[in-house]
This record gives C-alpha cells, structure tokens and sequence, in this order.
C-alpha cells in the first residue's frame, strides 16, 4: 500500500482547494466527501497539505532540507 496524505474528516470544509492543486489526481469529491485515491503518481508534494484553510489534510512525513 503506497503512503498518501491523510484527511481528518472533522477539519474539511470540502472546499476543493486541495482537489484543484492535486496535478496527480490523488483527491477528488464525492458525495459531498474528499476522497484520496492511492495513485503512483503521487510524489508528496504537500502542496494539498499548504493550501488546506482548516489544516484537514496531513502528509505522514516531513521534508527536511539542509544547508551546508
């Protein structure tokens, strides 16, 4: 099973502001729901988790950049 972001039910408004930045197609609505589809394309780029008003969306790691 390949590690997606995680939506936490009770934050999401179903705005759709992470469905229209996802460029994989990883979120969609349905039924009034945001929904995360597993999908190989998927690179993490936490661009679903910085747009969420709500904080409603987690992606199960961090990104550390280092400078020498």
């Amino acid at each position: 099973m390949k590690v997606m972001p995680i939506i936490d039910r009770e934050k999401c408004q179903v705005c759709g502001l992470c469905v229209s930045v996802c460029v994989c197609g990883a979120l969609i609505i349905v039924d009034n729901t945001v929904k995360v589809i597993e999908v190989d394309e998927c690179r993490w780029c936490t661009l679903c988790e910085l747009v969420c008003p709500n904080g409603a969306i987690t992606c199960p790691f961090d990104i550390i950049i280092e400078n020498e």
